[in-house]
């Protein structure tokens, strides 16, 4: 992925200044900077000169001095104009970080930080009701946007250096977290109607780029999962990561070439992927692929952060120009005082995050989400996954029956095959063992000629369909196997919603159960009450803080009253701490609680659990087999064809090996009758003493019999052949219980 071309970015226009009764060198140097990074810093001198003016002349709304400031409205165009000097830091703040926007959408790619940094201090400082471009509901969406292209570029650093699959996953997880919150704020209707025409463009590009970035971050989870050896996930990771690419392909239409070259190449990159993962779990690892709800979801790590902006710094101001305007003693006693101001929000904050450190860590532990510790509701219904499902069954009433006749239309033609095949293997088998006991008769003999053409090929091309046939016999096992398994879930999706509904495991909670369930939920509501209650506490402070401005009090008391002053001006905050305080030590309490109806929750949380589990194992597998139904026809199909050609084939072979088997008969018949022809005359027929006849075959009374008959007494190695084996006129012989005398 260090290879995949840039996605553009958004940049904001500038405003352009109107009129402002200031000298008209400073002000045309201030409002008509060069885009690069020297107009950045000709920005911030402007903005802290104004800071030092607005120090020591009263040119704020409604005071002495103040003179109007005109400024162009980025949106409507429409000239805005306020008598403040503030207006005037506002708009060169503005313009600051729409410069830094610029200047990060250019290829160097950076300068997105600083951007919301200035867009972050314009809305923690300054007013919101100048101008609609500087609204509090535009600067969030602009401190959102830059801050998703900072970390948008920071991944894309992170996969030049090859980082860590699992860290490049967070980042990516993050920027899609950043350009959420400011697509949350293109939705918004007030939003919407500020930002006029491009509000489209830019939420298609932002919403676009959520489900691009999604994917990144499931592509590198599925590659963590791969690193290691858990399969199953990597090939679930895979597929979600092209599931959201495919989405974000379907939101990218319109978009700029090199946007579409980027998805293109991520195309590249994760069908690769998934298909080498899916074919290696198929056919080597075989592990289960488990469902994406299952796995732990992918944290944001939030890497970048708007650079604070300190519009006094010397460093970035330069000198003072309007050093001698004010006495230097007030200036320096507002310092002083900001600096106690600092202090106390420093001291409150550092309570404040101790305590959000501790009970964001025994949270964790805890493992209590307040949105999924009751999901009862979810066993109230059939979830959509499923719906779809029966529906789609609902239409195609002749699913199963089309199955079973499909899989016994195969069944039928295995038989046949099978049949075939062991009825030609009987008649090679029975003419191998006629074979092997002429030829033991005949040892003695000279080789007997070779047998008739075609027994051998009909002996291989029957090895050959009978090994086919074994290797297919496996596959229609397992394929009637899959039927058997599938078959009970397809009639049941095909069969009314009740029955769908009442095969889904419900959990049985008693009434102790449902009362240790909403103390919990209780518990974890006075919980998020306290989270709130203490950011609501520390806005209200920060709020306070800045606009906290005393300059006026200071200009007119004396040096020696300063401390006492600055005493006074403190007592204002008093009361909100004591209301943090309260909050702050109200958490021990709370987590105690929290303990206590945990541990009674244990019990009723691993049933939910394992019901729970049970929910998603039955709905996958009744999933399962609807998406196996397409592959079992198709392959049930792929068996008959394959089948019925073999029955026409071994149809054929048991036609040849019916006349090889014959012939080869015949050929036996006549090596027996030669072999006999060359045998000696037969001997005289005069009555042998009983002695010869029991050395010729003692015991045998058959043998004396046919001597005492005067026949041809046959070689030792003939004589157990059966009749219809032996020569013409020795095979037309009457049994001797039919002879005269016998």
């Amino acid at each position: 992925m260090e290879a995949v071309p840039r996605m553009p970015m958004i940049w904001l226009d500038l405003k352009e200044a109107g009129e402002f009764a200031f000298n008209a060198a400073v002000k045309k140097s201030a409002v008509s900077v060069p885009r690069d990074f020297e107009g950045c810093s000709t920005l911030r001198k402007y903005l802290g000169q104004l800071h030092f003016l607005q120090s020591r002349i009263p040119m704020g709304a409604g005071q002495d001095a103040a003179v109007p400031v005109t400024w162009t409205e980025i949106f409507s165009g429409k000239a805005v104009t306020h008598e403040d000097i503030k207006y005037e830091q506002a708009c060169v703040l503005y313009n600051l970080g729409a410069l830094h926007s610029m200047l990060g959408a250019m290829d160097k790619r950076v300068s997105e930080e600083c951007a919301a940094g200035a867009f972050t201090y314009l809305r923690d400082h300054f007013p919101h009701s100048y101008s609609v471009d500087m609204s509090h509901q535009i600067l969030s969406l602009n401190i959102n946007l830059m801050l998703g292209q900072a970390q948008e570029c920071l991944l894309e650093k992170s996969m030049l250096d090859n980082r860590k699959s699992f860290l490049v996953a967070r980042i990516s997880a993050q920027v899609v977290d950043y350009y959420k919150e400011a697509c949350r704020a293109l939705e918004n209707s007030e939003t919407a109607s500020l930002l006029g025409k491009i509000q489209k463009d830019w939420k298609k590009l932002v919403q676009m780029k959520i489900y691009y970035f999604a994917a990144v971050a499931h592509l590198h989870m599925g590659k963590q999962a791969e690193e290691q050896q858990k399969f199953g996930e990597r090939v679930i990771y895979f597929q979600s990561a092209l599931d959201k690419l495919n989405e974000a392909i379907k939101l990218a239409k319109g978009q700029p070439e090199t946007v579409q070259e980027a998805l293109r190449f991520t195309m590249d990159v994760i069908g690769g992927k998934y298909n080498s993962a899916k074919k290696d779990n198929d056919f080597i690892y075989h592990e289960a692929v488990p469902a994406l709800e299952t796995l732990q979801s992918v944290k944001g790590a939030p890497l970048v952060k708007a650079l604070p902006v300190n519009p006094t710094d010397p460093a970035v101001t330069g000198p003072d120009i309007f050093a001698k305007l004010v006495p230097m003693a007030a200036h320096e006693a507002s310092s002083l005082y900001s600096e106690e101001k600092a202090k106390l929000l420093r001291d409150v904050m550092a309570k404040i995050e101790a305590k959000n450190e501790v009970l964001d860590q025994f949270m964790d532990s805890m493992q209590l989400d307040p949105e999924t510790v009751d999901n009862l509701d979810m066993y109230n219904h059939i979830p959509p996954v499923l719906m779809e499902k029966c529906a789609a069954l609902s239409v195609r009433p002749d699913t199963v029956r089309n199955l079973v006749q499909s899989m016994q239309v195969l069944s039928g033609v295995f038989t046949d095959v099978e049949a075939s095949l062991k009825e030609i293997r009987d008649l090679l088998e029975e003419d191998e063992a006629q074979e092997q006991k002429l030829q033991e008769l005949l040892g003695r003999v000279p080789p007997a000629p070779a047998s008739p053409p075609g027994l051998a090929e009909v002996s291989k091309e029957c090895s050959k369909y009978l090994e086919l046939h074994e290797k297919a016999s496996f596959t229609n096992t397992e394929l009637h196997r899959a039927m058997n398994l599938h078959l009970g879930n397809l009639r049941l999706l095909g069969g009314p919603l009740e029955q769908v509904r009442a095969a889904l495991p419900t959990p049985s909670l008693s009434e102790d159960d449902k009362q240790v369930l909403q103390n919990l939920k209780r518990i974890l509501a006075k919980v998020q009450e306290m989270r709130d209650q203490r950011l609501s506490l520390e806005q209200q402070l920060r709020e306070m803080i800045q606009k906290d401005d005393i300059t006026t009090s200071l200009v007119t008391t004396d040096r020696s009253e300063m401390k006492k002053l600055f005493e006074e001006q403190l007592r204002k905050y008093d009361q909100l701490k004591v209301y943090l305080e309260q909050n702050l030590a109200a958490q021990e309490n709370v987590l105690k609680a929290l303990t206590d109806a945990n541990v009674k929750y244990a019990a009723v949380r691993k049933g939910l659990a394992e019901v729970e589990h049970k929910w998603n194992t039955t709905v996958q597998t009744l999933v399962a087999s609807y998406e196996a139904y397409e592959d079992l026809m198709k392959k049930s199909q792929e068996g008959k064809d394959f089948y019925t050609d073999l029955e026409g084939k071994a149809a054929k072979l048991l036609e040849r090996a019916r006349v090889v088997c014959q012939t080869s008969q015949a050929h036996r018949q006549q090596l027996l009758e030669r072999e006999l022809k060359k045998q000696p005359p037969p001997r005289p027929t005069a009555p042998k003493p009983a002695l010869q006849k029991k050395e010729l075959e003692p015991g045998s009374a058959e043998a004396a019999d046919l001597g005492s008959l005067g026949l041809p007494d046959l070689p030792e190695e003939l004589r157990s052949l059966p009749p219809e084996l032996l020569p013409g006129p020795l095979a037309q012989l009457p049994p001797l219980a039919a002879l005269p005398g016998v």
